[in-house]
Parts: C-alpha cells; structure tokens; sequence
C-alpha cells in the first residue's frame, strides 16, 4: 500500500512541471484498472491495480518515459523463495516518426523492472527484463514485434523469447468512441520453455469524458495448464476489466 501511496505523490507531483520549449513535450497519467492484464496473463491474480506514468517526447520523434504498477503474479508463480514483490516499473526509451502520410514507425527498448528486496526460487531467474520493439501503423492499423535480450519474467536464458501483434483501433466519428482490436503471440525460448507459449485476444471500446478516459476490455487467451495458479485459477483465463485513465 505504501509503494502505491508513493507512485501516485510521485505521479501528482510531475503535473505541475513547468511548461517547456515548443520542441519539448512532458506529460503524465494516473489510473485504475479492476484487473491488471498484460499481454492476456493477470499480472495482479484477477486484482485491481493503480497505475500510472511520466513520458518526455521531443519533435524530432525521440522519446523516453517510466511507467509503474502494482503487481502480485510473481511471489503467486512461486518464483519467490524469500521476500516479495508489489511494484513494476517500467522505464523505455525510443524513436518514432512517419514515412509519409498514414504510415509510421516506432523502434525502441524498454526494460520491465521489479522493484522488491526477495530471493528467486531454485529454476527462476529474476523478473527482470530487456526488450526490443519496433512497429509500423497505417491510420488505425498497427503491428508490433518485441524481442528479449536475456532472462524473461522468471523464465531462464529465455534470449529470442518473442511477442507480436496486430492492433486495430477505431474512433467513431462524432462520438469520441474508440474501438480496439488486438491479438498477438507470445513465443518463449528456449525450446524447454515452450509449453509457455499462447496467444492473446482482446476487443475494447473507451471514451474520454473531458480528460478521462474510461475503457472496458474482454482478453482472453489459450494459455495452457503451464499458466494456472496454486489456486487452481487460470492466469489467462477470458475476463472483463474496467480502466479509468487521466493524463496531463
């Protein structure tokens, strides 16, 4: 609770950064979601979670950011011996730009940190890890690939674990309705670790209610018995969260 409190002053604090050159862009986000999913698979047991976020974008495209969460999904995979963890921070760096009209690109890196003082089970590696992504879009089409440079999320010497996407999101004209698409494939390496491998689905529809954005999402997944908690409860099980989102 603690480390919540501490995002959300931190998160606060950042609005009232002065204003910058024209080149220079800051802004941030605060929200709340019923249930934290990423890439399909809970990240908080079926749980709600506050999150939120500062990102620094230059004209030139260049832009860099950190990004935080409550999470639980690692001391409940058993991948903890000793200790805990309750914090994501994510913090990323990149390029965007268009080509020419309706068509642009994204390449960058990010590295999904897991702040907690705790010992990995025999087999885990820390949650720890490094990505590499890049993209391209055409007006509301997107498509994604993500590759691991090391350890991914517990799962050792996972170098070439991979994720891609494909988005579609829509915003109805004179509604302000925006409607989402999604799925990828989640691919794990080495070949020993393959029974992780699933893909995700997920169909969306949000709205900004004068800077608040509040969205409600289906995901669901083929994740196998490999995803499955002590508790008998599906990591990537269909389910339906609800997010409040608010940016400055």
């Amino acid at each position: 609770m603690l480390k919540k409190k501490l995002l959300v002053v931190a998160l606060a604090s950042a609005f009232s950064l002065p204003a910058l050159a024209s080149d220079h862009t800051v802004t941030a986000n605060v929200g709340f979601v019923s249930d934290y999913i990423f890439r399909g698979i809970a990240q908080t047991s079926h749980q709600p979670a506050v999150q939120g976020g500062i990102d620094y974008a230059h004209s030139s495209g260049l832009y860099a950011g950190v990004w935080g969460s409550n999470v639980s999904w690692i001391g409940d995979s058993g991948a903890v011996a000793s200790g805990s963890v309750t914090m994501e921070l994510d913090t990323y760096a990149g390029f965007r730009n268009t080509v020419i009209e309706d068509v642009g690109y994204d390449v960058g890196y990010v590295r999904f940190n897991y702040l907690g003082d705790y010992t990995e089970t025999a087999g885990f590696a820390k949650a720890d890890t490094h990505e590499l992504y890049g993209s391209a879009s055409y007006k509301f089409l997107s498509a994604k690939y993500s590759y691991s440079l090391g350890d991914f999320l517990t799962v050792k010497d996972a170098k070439g674990t991979s994720y891609i996407e494909v988005n579609a999101n829509y915003t109805l004209a004179d509604t302000g309705v925006m409607l989402g698409a999604h799925v990828g494939k989640q691919t794990f390496k080495p070949s020993s670790a393959s029974i992780y491998t699933y893909t995700d689905y997920k169909l969306s529809v949000a709205k900004d209610f004068s800077g608040y954005v509040v969205g409600l999402a289906y995901t669901s997944t083929n994740a196998g018995p490999a995803w499955t908690y002590a508790t008998g409860d599906k990591w990537g099980k269909g389910v339906v969260a609800l997010s409040v989102l608010h940016s400055m």
